[in-house]
């Protein structure tokens, strides 16, 4: 591609971003994020901020365990796509960050998509087992409403399900036999063989990239993201001024997690703000201060993961992509040359 049309498509893409940014922020009530944001403390905003921002470095942490393994060990390179997704995930649908994430490390490091999104896959199956784990853990810990109460003992057979199914993949994986039919190494044709021969690929990714250690690590950490986003909500209400306690913000935590499996709308906003407004009202919120402080939780989330994503996310679009082949060789140049280098140096007597 030459430079000037790379660069006319750079500043097209760019326009493209800031039209989606204005009719996003089209759908925010500003007024009232303003009057909540200016009556808040600083301090606790900052601290607020910080946290949800450290609740990313966790997630790019969990992706990262299964991604070096698999043949990209740049912890950067994963904060970065983790980041770059987050933000476009608050201007597109259906957690269209998410499916960039793979685009942009595949485009990176040359690695097949297909290994890519089994790493993705592993990630993202901790967040719904650390959600059901934070679910018991809230109904054996604090006193909620009714309408989770009522989840406690589901909930404790989902999480024995899950502890035996983890256990079975990682048991499975580890005695996988390879597979040696001719027919289904061959190269694939049309549509549906490309199709299956991806999924193949995906499989045995996913197998290779499964360990019990790995596994504790990521649920480990699954567990500090959520705490990160606990702590969030209870600094935003405190923040505001607002009177809402632990059970009520793990309450709210738990509602707009349980409903908003599939994003919707960009950031969730108008769907975040009902399911709030509805957790807290029974530890006696009044619905005005259930808002405010619901604008002041998504402005914090996301606005600044918003702007440092949409920021890096033309540094991965415009980035060609590297043949694994080319990195091979690349570092075994590199080995070859500080050997030379060493040659070179004259022995001490």
């Amino acid at each position: 591609m030459k430079r000037s049309v790379s660069r006319a498509l750079r500043w097209v893409l760019t326009a493209a971003i800031v039209v989606f940014l204005v009719i996003f922020a089209r759908t925010i009530n500003w007024t009232a994020a303003w009057t909540s944001i200016r009556s808040a403390s600083v301090l606790l905003l900052a601290a607020a901020v910080g946290v949800n921002l450290l609740t990313i470095v966790i997630k790019a942490i969990r992706w990262w365990l299964f991604l070096r393994p698999a043949g990209s060990p740049s912890f950067a390179l994963a904060l970065r796509a983790t980041v770059a997704g987050a933000g476009l995930n608050n201007v597109l649908v259906a957690n269209g960050g998410d499916a960039a994430r793979v685009v942009f490390v595949s485009r990176s490091t040359g690695i097949p998509s297909s290994t890519i999104l089994a790493t993705l896959a592993l990630e993202r199956l901790f967040d719904p087992v650390g959600f059901v784990i934070l679910l018991v853990a809230g109904v054996l810990l604090f006193s909620l409403p009714p309408s989770l109460e009522k989840w406690h003992f589901p909930a404790e057979i989902a999480l024995v399900v899950i502890a035996i199914l983890l256990s079975w993949f990682v048991y499975a994986s580890r005695h996988a036999k390879p597979e040696h039919i001719p027919e289904r190494r061959s190269r694939p044709r049309g549509l549906g063989g490309r199709i299956r021969a991806y999924l193949v690929k995906f499989a045995a990714s996913t197998q290779s990239l499964t360990t019990g250690p790995r596994f504790v690590g990521a649920l480990v950490l699954s567990m500090l993201s959520w705490a990160g986003q606990f702590a969030t909500f209870q600094l935003a209400a405190d923040a505001a001024h607002v009177a809402i306690p632990p059970a009520g913000s793990l309450t709210a935590l738990l509602a707009i997690n349980l409903g908003l499996l599939i994003r919707a709308t960009p950031g969730n906003v108008g769907f975040f703000q009902f399911v709030f407004a509805l957790a807290v009202d029974p530890f006696g919120v009044a619905r005005n201060d259930a808002i405010a402080v619901s604008l002041l939780i998504q402005t914090l989330q996301i606005i600044p993961v918003t702007v440092l994503g949409v920021a890096l996310a033309p540094e991965f679009i415009f980035k060609r992509r590297k043949s694994r082949l080319a990195v091979v060789d690349a570092a075994s140049l590199s080995a070859v040359e500080k050997r030379d280098e060493l040659a070179r140096v004259p022995s001490q007597p």
